[in-house]
């Protein structure tokens, strides 16, 4: 079974950023995908109490299971009371952009709005 749940481990989550060439501040997060104790991927976001800007999401090449990763991170959101998402960089552009999340280029804003609808593939 397929666990997706945000990581409590702060070294973890250091760990993970800077294994992709990112410094985390102190609003640094991250959502795993695991099976057991294999990790099939995760999310690195930074969230505060206006908004959540993800900055990955690994694999970005497996779209339900990067689908899965970004309705649970923007979950994170919503439970914290945060209804504004963002991206940045190009491969959550892209990502975001094959997932039909993108609410508005210009600003790099995310559609929160579509967690509440079916996941990408169905229909």
């Amino acid at each position: 079974m397929i666990t997706l749940a945000p990581s409590a481990n702060h070294e973890e989550i250091k760990n993970l950023f800077r294994e992709n060439g990112m410094w985390p501040g102190e609003t640094a997060g991250c959502v795993i995908a695991r099976t057991g104790d294999e990790v099939l991927g995760y999310s690195l976001y930074d969230l505060t109490s206006s908004s959540m800007t993800i900055r990955r999401i690994v694999p970005d090449d497996d779209l339900p299971l990067a689908d899965g990763i970004l309705r649970s991170t923007l979950h994170v959101a919503v439970e914290h009371g945060v209804m504004k998402a963002f991206y940045c960089g190009q491969s959550m552009a892209a990502l975001a952009e094959k997932l039909d999340f993108i609410k508005n280029k210009n600003h790099e804003s995310l559609n929160i709005d579509k967690l509440f609808q079916s996941c990408h593939g169905e229909g």
